[in-house]
């Protein structure tokens, strides 16, 4: 078997070693006669995966007393309409900061729930920037701000959290969770699907304060309420246990690795060695504005669109996959989450200085 580098922007390319652990265990889970698929959610045998899970998450991220962890499905679009479900219902006003098409999709969603206030847009601008904190309009008594930390899409990243005051700030990290230090105590609720940089598809983490709890629509859904998920240990239904026991083997990967600040400075090499490649060629093109380049997601153009569908299939010949742009902008991109490796990146940065060679 010969795998690929996989450039996906989501479900994403997983840790090799986190693949064999999984197919180690795939039938029996520690001589328990059973795979991890067929446990009863209310076992003592997933307690003690779901228990692991949530104390690795925790050491990885530094989340402070006060805080519950949780982990629901539905992933990170569940969750634009669980926000403002469970912080909306006293105060139905929101800000939120539009910089790509995911946060757009959060702000549509919003509406269906209250006013969202759009502090700030760079939709006019092809979403390449991040509009100055001076510009943003927005009330001061909104129940929360919202903003997207990493646009897969259009490869923008805050790289500080927005200052919003005592307002309660909300952040999708679906895209760029655990691939730096954060302090969590800036936040209301943080909140990630798996499918980019933890795991597969199918789960959803959300770290929310406590003193946001309890507040919810009587109209939400059990599965989608913060304070009776907490109360029940993420498990109201049946959660999708296989997802969550990956999403384990990959913190305990990352914690091998050097846990959250090692995996930062590796991320940040990755990076700067794409970038170096388009930034000193004339054959490549980056639209961003270089202070919010994101380290996960590296758009990119060609001088001549024609030879885009060339590139694909070289890379491919050369083991290097899912470097197309999203569908509505076109383009290339290549997707470096925590799992890829130095050395895949190495590889991709070797072929596109031969394809530049050879075709430009």
């Amino acid at each position: 078997m010969s795998r690929v580098y996989n450039f996906g922007a989501g479900p994403s390319t997983l840790p090799e070693s986190v693949l064999k652990k999984a197919r180690d265990e795939l039938l029996e889970w520690h001589a328990t006669g059973i795979s991890v698929m067929e446990m009863g959610h209310h076992s003592k045998e997933f307690a003690s995966i779901a228990e692991k899970v949530e104390a690795d998450l925790r050491e990885l991220l530094v989340v402070p007393p006060g805080y519950q962890v949780l982990f629901l499905p539905g992933g990170g679009t569940g969750q634009f309409a669980a926000v403002p479900l469970n912080l909306g219902r006293d105060n139905p006003k929101f800000a939120y900061l539009h910089t790509g098409q995911w946060s757009g999709k959060a702000i549509v969603e919003a509406k269906r729930y209250g006013e969202v206030q759009v502090a700030a847009s760079t939709e006019q601008q092809g979403f390449t920037s991040i509009p100055p904190r001076a510009d943003w309009q927005f009330d001061s008594d909104v129940a929360y701000f919202h903003y997207t930390a990493n646009e897969t899409i259009s490869g923008v990243e805050f790289q500080n959290p927005p200052e919003v005051g005592d307002i309660p700030l909300v952040a999708d990290m679906s895209s760029n969770i655990c691939s730096r230090p954060i302090d969590v105590s800036q936040f209301g609720v943080i909140y990630a699907g798996a499918q980019k940089n933890l795991g597969p598809a199918g789960i959803a983490i959300v770290i929310v304060r406590d003193d946001l709890m309890g507040h919810a629509h009587p109209f939400t859904p059990s599965i989608f309420d913060y304070k009776l998920q907490a109360n029940a240990h993420s498990i109201v239904n049946t959660p999708p246990i296989y997802s969550w026991y990956m999403l384990g083997l990959e913190l305990e990967w990352l914690k091998e690795q050097g846990g959250v600040v090692a995996i930062e400075k590796q991320n940040i090499r990755k990076a700067e060695k794409i970038y170096a490649v388009i930034d000193n060629s004339a054959f490549y093109l980056n639209k961003v504005d270089a202070a919010v380049r994101s380290r996960m997601n590296i758009p990119f153009h060609l001088a001549d669109d024609n030879l885009e569908q060339a590139f694909l299939t070289k890379a491919k010949e050369n083991g290097l996959v899912n470097l197309a742009g999203y569908r509505t902008i076109g383009g290339l991109r290549a997707s470096i989450y925590n799992a890829m490796s130095e050395e895949g990146v190495d590889k991709l940065v070797a072929f596109m200085r031969e394809f530049e060679r050879t075709q430009g």
